[in-house]
């Protein structure tokens, strides 16, 4: 693989990394509602459950997933099951009267906050596939250790840069400014988009597993 062909690659995974989805909505939600420490900290989650993936990823968990159908079933039902909670949370702020707003995104302690990141991709069973199919990509048959490892941090760092940025720029006093004079609004979409994420993950049927 040329550099410019590894630049490409870089920038594809990141910009499906930081498309709407489960992880980044929650982290925008987080640092909007909580503040710019939550938003980094359940990006971290969020980031160290995508690391664990690609890890076990590269010690073949993938293969070992689709050949035992429960694990990924197990997993996708949790992940959809989690999503939905997720989205009737913000349906209930969005239909809390003014300055009764529920908190949006995850609270807690920070440490339950990167726990609530963490979970949001430990339970998405694509995720894991997601990096085999980029290995897949990117490696050529019978790579070694030292080149999948090479490609593993550099995949890391930039979805770091977008779990870790979504943290920061949605902690910004405009955008949490802009969130507060329509909250509801915000809520409804949000919740709206949790619950298509929740019922796409249910109904989806994983590759290979049958």
């Amino acid at each position: 693989m040329t550099g410019l062909e590894l630049i490409g690659l870089l920038i594809a995974w990141g910009v499906a990394g930081g498309s709407p989805g489960p992880a980044t909505l929650t982290i925008s939600g987080t640092a909007m509602a909580h503040g710019r420490a939550a938003g980094v900290t359940v990006g971290a989650g969020v980031l160290a459950g995508s690391a664990a993936w690609g890890l076990a990823s590269a010690l073949g968990m993938g293969t070992l997933m689709l050949a035992n159908a429960w694990i990924a079933i197990s997993l996708k039902y949790a992940g959809a099951a989690y999503l939905l909670y997720l989205a009737i949370k913000a349906l209930r702020s969005a239909m809390a009267p003014s300055g009764k707003a529920l908190q949006r995104g995850v609270s807690g302690s920070l440490n339950s906050v990167f726990l609530k990141g963490l979970l949001i991709h430990l339970t998405n069973p694509k995720a894991i596939l997601s990096w085999g199919a980029i290995y897949a990509i990117a490696l050529p048959p019978g790579a070694g250790f030292g080149a999948v490892f090479t490609l593993y941090l550099q995949l890391v760092s930039v979805s770091a840069l977008v779990f870790l940025g979504y943290g920061v720029l949605f902690s910004l006093p405009m955008v949490s400014r802009g969130y507060a004079r329509a909250r509801r609004p915000f809520e409804a979409l949000f919740a709206a988009l949790f619950g298509a994420a929740a019922l796409r993950i249910m109904t989806a049927r994983i590759e290979g597993v049958h």
